[in-house]
């Protein structure tokens, strides 16, 4: 009896221990699943304003590209502006240029039995269709259509060498490739107008063109040196204007 007793008493110590066991167990438990939450919080936490900073970065980055965005298009319609002012300008002083060419000039007095000597040369062109092939090429050019605008004023001065519309047809040529940033055929171009008729109203232009070009390609100093050659040689023309108020910005 007394060996049964114990034995029953010794499982009846064993079976009130192991909830003791239990309990420890679930403790340890539930602190590593509580330490678990609190990193993977911290972890999204951290990922959360991760983001969070990332998105405010991009939007500042949209801003800001809507920004630079916004300037070009103000740059690019200034330049549009600007090339449109300048070619108004260089029509403009053409029409006016060309009056001054068509103007009736007040005859010399003739040396006794001069006309009789040295007759004047029979034109080789017909003034009238001159000035409406000149007039069609100058409209392509002024639509900018200077592909076109090109190639009918380098036909007219192949064609009409002769021609009183030469030089500026010479002159628009070049102005013709600036339009299409051909700057090396311009100043060829314009070079043309400076060797053949350096004495015409266009030639300064020409010169002034020139420097626009040069300019264009990156070579400052060459620029300024032509602009410099501008005021110098044709002073008082609206040309020689322009290059000095060129020369007070550089």
């Amino acid at each position: 009896m007394r060996r049964a007793a114990f034995v029953l008493a010794a499982a009846g110590a064993f079976a009130g221990a192991a909830p003791a066991w239990a309990l420890f167990d679930d403790d340890e438990a539930r602190r590593q699943i509580a330490e678990l939450r609190a990193r993977s919080n911290e972890r999204f936490d951290t990922q959360g304003r991760a983001q969070i900073e990332l998105a405010n970065q991009i939007e500042q980055l949209k801003g800001e590209v809507a920004r630079l965005r916004g300037q070009v298009e103000t740059l690019s319609y200034e330049l549009e502006t600007t090339k449109k002012r300048q070619q108004d300008f260089y029509i403009d002083l053409d029409g006016r240029l060309r009056k001054v060419e068509t103007a009736p000039q007040a005859a010399a007095p003739a040396a006794p039995d001069a006309a009789a000597e040295a007759p004047a040369p029979a034109r080789k062109t017909d003034p009238a269709e001159d000035a409406r092939v000149y007039e069609a090429a100058l409209n392509q050019f002024k639509a900018g259509k200077y592909k076109d605008s090109a190639a009918a004023f380098e036909t007219f001065v192949r064609e009409r060498p002769d021609s009183d519309l030469a030089p500026s047809a010479q002159y628009w040529l070049g102005n013709s490739y600036y339009g299409q940033r051909e700057c090396k055929k311009a100043i060829d171009a314009q070079k043309v107008v400076l060797t053949r008729w350096g004495t015409h109203p266009k030639a300064a232009d020409a010169l002034l063109n020139i420097a626009s070009c040069q300019q264009e390609l990156g070579e400052a100093k060459t620029a300024r040196q032509t602009l410099e050659q501008v005021v110098a040689k044709y002073p008082g023309s609206p040309a020689a204007e322009t290059a000095a108020k060129r020369l007070q910005r550089k």
